[in-house]
This record gives structure tokens, sequence and C-alpha cells, in this order.
């Protein structure tokens, strides 16, 4: 079915629904490799003026990737709640628009609207927003998941202590932990992206991070970024697994580049939950996407990458995750080109996924290869805070030394905490206190390179030290 508008004077057509979407994206440079987006400026403001105008239930209608050859399409034509999408169902984009920024659409009402939004409603209606209305809107939706912190309560932010190393060194890794764990970060999860993907590392790596855990009593979880089958393995040894990993992305051909699908993910899920370590009603899945992981897989069916990054979310749903983030700066330049891209795609994804029910965390980054600085991060990261994001990661001095790409910093997160008033979640909050971290008003405590006294049992941890 074809779409038209006509603007000052000239009739501008769009052949189907997913042409519709891609034209009306705004500017990014994976769309622009794929052949997909907008010839410019005015074709696109005609393409976002037609998609205002389309009915939300067309999306009900007519599928982007067909189910019988896609388990994702699938997944989300089986899950729609039509009795949830029925508040809106009589509306068009652009009033979907209007109602989420009425102050009718409050937490409870947006709550009670997720199972009924697809994700291709709410990528589209993102198209429209300017990056106010993706704060604005994001910020009424909290989404609350709990381990042994609680994550998501409103007015808070956490984050994930991401010590990695090059060679998975265990010195390495938990030098780096500490770092973080003496900044205030780690709240979310301490997790760590292994360079090597073997079950013996796996299983060092979650030992490693478990006895972390223990020796200081962190009330946080905690997570080696290995692939899904690796870390069925490992559960199936007994390893002390706390959160299953892992990236996930909107199609059933992108998601078996990455060596998964639904099954295994189940498999992952359920085989979490036996180990008894996740309290009961709690979350024990963490998932990671990012805008351009179909098209680098040649999997987005023509499909623009943003509304493929908003697929992705429907998988992560069914697992009722502790953690999602999107890794929005990470796949490079040829998807995101610029700060001004990774900006905008950063509160996208935090936005459709928020809308979507899911605990959204972003790693504000990018690679040094692409045009942008730690100044369009300090951005992005503020508004962010004030969009209500679950979490952020962080690393020593922003430089990932293993994967090689520009994060934020520990410092950054003290920034978010003691300007912009985020304070952790409140199990953490309580234990930075305790321990001396923090003071009584939330701040650091502490002298850079000073350990407080509670915490100098964790250096025996390393080699070398006394037992």
């Amino acid at each position: 079915m074809a779409y038209a508008t006509t603007l000052e004077g000239t009739r501008f057509t769009f052949p189907d629904l997913r042409g519709l979407l891609a034209k009306a994206t705004p500017e990014r440079s994976g769309d622009q490799l794929a052949g997909l987006c907008a010839e410019g400026p005015v074709e696109r403001l005609a393409a976002q003026i037609a998609l205002a105008d389309l009915p939300l239930k067309t999306f009900l209608a007519q599928e982007l990737i067909p189910s019988d050859e896609d388990e994702v399409s699938d997944l989300i034509a089986r899950r729609h709640d039509r009795q949830a999408f029925a508040p809106v169902a009589s509306l068009t984009v652009g009033a979907f628009r209007e109602w989420l920024l009425a102050p009718e659409a409050d937490a409870a009402a947006l709550t009670a609207l997720a199972p009924g939004l697809t994700p291709e409603m709410v990528a589209a209606v993102s198209k429209l927003c300017r990056l106010q209305d993706l704060v604005a809107i994001a910020a009424k939706r909290p989404v609350v998941t709990r381990f042994r912190s609680t994550i998501g309560l409103p007015g808070r932010l956490a984050t994930r202590n991401q010590p990695n190393h090059p060679t998975d060194s265990s010195a390495g890794i938990l030098i780096s932990a500490l770092d973080g764990l003496l900044m205030g970060s780690g709240d979310a999860v301490i997790g760590v992206n292994p360079a090597t993907d073997s079950l013996p590392d796996y299983i060092r790596i979650v030992e490693l991070l478990e006895t972390l855990r223990l020796r200081l009593n962190v009330p946080t979880q905690h997570c080696c970024l290995g692939h899904v089958t690796v870390a069925i393995e490992a559960m199936a040894q007994g390893a002390p697994v706390d959160l299953v990993f892992q990236s996930v992305a909107g199609s059933q051909k992108a998601n078996a580049g990455f060596g998964v699908n639904l099954a295994v993910l189940r498999e992952a899920s359920e085989a979490a939950r036996a180990l008894g370590r996740c309290p009961e009603g709690g979350q024990c899945m963490y998932f990671e996407t990012g805008q351009g992981s179909a098209l680098s897989a040649e999997a987005h069916w023509g499909v623009d990458q943003q509304t493929m990054e908003a697929r992705a979310y429907a998988v992560a749903r069914e697992f009722d995750p502790l953690l999602v983030n999107t890794v929005v700066g990470f796949i490079g330049p040829e998807y995101l080109y610029n700060g001004k891209q990774i900006i905008r795609a950063g509160l996208e994804d935090h936005f459709c996924g928020k809308l979507l029910g899911l605990p959204m965390g972003v790693d504000v980054c990018y690679t040094n290869h692409a045009d942008a600085d730690g100044e369009d991060m300090d951005a992005l990261l503020t508004l962010l805070c004030a969009a209500g994001v679950n979490f952020v990661i962080t690393v020593p001095g922003a430089d990932d030394v293993m994967l090689n790409y520009q994060s934020l910093s520990h410092h950054d997160a003290v920034f978010a905490r003691e300007t912009l008033g985020r304070p952790p979640a409140p199990e953490f909050e309580a234990w930075l206190r305790e321990v001396r971290i923090t003071d009584a008003q939330g701040r650091l405590a502490n002298a850079p390179g000073e350990l407080p006294p509670a915490l100098a049992a964790a250096s025996r941890l390393l080699p070398g030290r006394a037992a």
C-alpha cells in the first residue's frame, strides 16, 4: 500500500510502510549506508507529515517483516494485547504523540498501555518527536526491577561498573572494579566483557566477582558478559551466575548472527531462575542492543535501523530482564556518524524501550573514529538523567582499555549524583555510607586514592597480598 502527501505543491509518494518509516527517520549514516534515507529535509518532512496521519492500527494490519519468516515478528504479533491497546486504538501516529505529551498519560496510564504497543508503533511516534518530547515522555514512565539492588526508582540513577581488562587478568579486573566502587559505581551490576569466551575464563570471572561481592558485602549483582550458551554451560557446572547476558537484535536472522534464538534465551532464563540466586519476583536477565546491528548483519529486511532497534526490545521484553541497555555509539560512525546522531539515537532508544516497559539503560559512548567527543557525551548524559534513564555504564577515565572505545567515567556518575541530584539504588546508597565511601549527603567522602577502612580487606584479594 502506498502513502502520499503534498508539500508546497510537490507530491511525495512512499511505496510501502517500510519506506515511509525510513524516509521519516531523522538523518543518520546507517540509513544512508543502506540506501533507505530521505533524499533531503523536504522529503523527510513530507514523510513525517504522512506518518503523522497514519492510524496506529495500521501496524497491526501490516507487518514489516512476515511472521511466517521471522520469529521476532511472530512474537510481536502473539504478545500484542488488544485490550491494553484500546485507549489509543483510534489515534493516528501524530495524535498518539499528543496523547503521550498530555498530563493524562501519567505513569499508571503508560504502564497499562505498554502491552498494547508494538515496537513499530513506538518507533513511528519517536520519529515525530523532538528531543524535548523524547525526554518529557520517557520521564513519565518509570520501570523498576530488582535483584539485590532496586533499579529504576524515580529520581535515581544506577551505574554499571565495567572493569574490563585486555587479557582478563584477575588482578586487573579486581583493581578496576574497586576503582569503580570507590567512586560509587556498581549498583546496577559489576559487569565484565571477557576478552575471550571460553568456559574456564567465564567461570573464573564470575567466581572472582562473587568473591569480591561477598568479601565486601556489596548489595549488587555481577555478570560476565560471555555468550549465553557459555553461561548455560557454566550454570550447569554450578558457577555462581547472577545475571545471564546476551546481545539481541530485531530480526530472527540478526539474532542468528549473534548465535541465539528465542528458544536458547528461554533455556538460559529458566536455568538462571533454577539457581535460586534471584529473589522471588526479581529479574535475572541482561540484554544489550544497538542501532545498526541488524544492518551490519545484512538482516534488516529493508527496515530503517531505529525501527529494527525497537524490534529488539520485543525480544528483551519477553524475558522480563533486570537490565537492558543500548550501546548507542559503540557500533561506529557507519551507523551513527556524529555526536548529534548519537545523542538523538540514545534518547530514541531510551524512549522506545521505556514505552514498551523495559528497564532501559544507555552506554553513553562513541568510537574513536566517530565525529564525537566528551562534550557530546556530557550532553547525552544530562538529557538521559532528565529523561529518567535507569542506568549508565562507567569505566576508569572514560576509556575502555579492552573494547577500545570511549564511555562515561566514574567521575561522570559522581557529577550526576552530586550536581543533578541522582542518588544510586537505595540499598547501594546505604552501603556506600556504611563503608564511608560517601557522607550523609551522598558526596564522596575520601581523598583521591584513599581507601576507606571497611574496604581495606579487599586489597587482600589481589595477588601477592596476605590472605
